[in-house]
């Protein structure tokens, strides 16, 4: 091996061993805190949903491993409740707060903030990281903060 294809591979060893602790940090059994990610955004938000709001969401919510475990979508019928008080996973009531009329987010929500170590027998087992995604419904119940 010449002295320049030595240096090629520590360079290429040093990449990955640097980059492997952020990878393996990625794996879903690795979240301990709330994920939320924005996959649409209206141009315009001229009404975010606060606590104490009466909001109707379109759901999908999965496992890790892909398997959904309950939809909104097949059911035709979105659910409807209170934002903050408790009516819905921990996930969710922090998941949303902020999210805009017509927007889309999806959720990884750790079992802390989701059904815990009990889980929810049968289609959820205890400990689950949960993978939702969410619509906001084109418009919300009613708002109690004075935005309207």
């Amino acid at each position: 091996m010449s002295p320049i294809s030595v240096s090629k591979a520590a360079a290429i060893f040093f990449f990955f061993v640097a980059l492997y602790p952020s990878v393996h940090a990625k794996k879903s059994g690795d979240v301990t805190e709330l994920q939320i990610g924005v996959k649409h955004k209206p141009e315009t938000c001229e009404i975010q949903a606060h606590k104490g709001d009466k909001i109707k969401v379109h759901y999908r919510g999965k496992l890790t491993d892909g398997t959904v475990f309950d939809s909104s979508f097949e059911r035709g019928d979105p659910i409807e409740f209170e934002l903050g008080s408790g009516q819905v996973i921990k996930g969710w009531d922090q998941g949303l707060l902020g999210m805009c009329v017509g927007e889309k987010r999806k959720l990884k929500i750790p079992s802390k903030l989701g059904y815990g170590d009990q889980g929810s027998p049968p289609t959820i087992p205890g400990t689950s990281i949960l993978c939702t995604l969410l619509i906001s419904c084109r418009s919300f119940l009613y708002l109690n903060h004075g935005d309207i």
